[in-house]
């Protein structure tokens, strides 16, 4: 069920790249090793003999619970991917994102000062980038991750161009 301020009628939302899925499973994988080993070190220790406490239920259940937690996110992310999208309008650009939680974004092209583009590792393995656009306000973190290298240059040029149009308005 969509309404009309998250997705507004008329609008075609862009997606990103759904090659941003291997990005976002890098970065799952990455950070949930990190924890299941964090997580199973205490039950390490206790089947070595090593520690006595905590109980090895308690020891084995909370690895067991991070690792069932992790591989849900992981379900996730191609959805979440696919939930990612802009728009370029006359006078803004939104962005869509969430699947829970869905949030649109409408950011005024005379709001923008400047037009970033980051690259990972992994992003450029894949031909990706990430466009951040940075406004007047300190607090927006408006920025479209997952975009093929060719789309974002070319969003980056024309963003840039509309929001120092409409500066050189006011």
């Amino acid at each position: 069920m969509h309404t009309e301020a998250i997705d507004p009628p008329g609008i075609i939302w862009q997606r990103v790249s759904p090659k941003y899925v291997t990005v976002r499973v890098v970065q799952w994988a990455v950070g949930n090793l990190l924890t299941v080993l964090v997580l199973a070190l205490p039950l390490f220790l206790v089947l070595m003999d090593v520690w006595a406490w905590p109980p090895l239920w308690l020891a084995v259940t909370v690895p067991s619970v991070a690792l069932v937690l992790a591989i849900w996110r992981l379900v996730l992310i191609p959805r979440q991917v696919r939930a990612i999208g802009y728009a370029e309008r006359d006078d803004d650009l939104l962005i869509r994102t969430g699947i829970f939680f869905q949030r649109t974004m409408a950011v005024p092209y005379g709001r923008m000062q400047y037009v970033d583009i980051g690259v990972g590792p992994v992003e450029r393995g894949l031909g990706l980038c990430t466009l951040k656009l940075h406004t007047a306000s300190p607090g927006t973190n408006a920025h479209i991750p997952g975009l093929p290298a060719a789309e974002g240059a070319r969003l980056r040029e024309q963003l840039a161009a509309r929001g120092e149009a409409r500066l050189a308005g006011l």
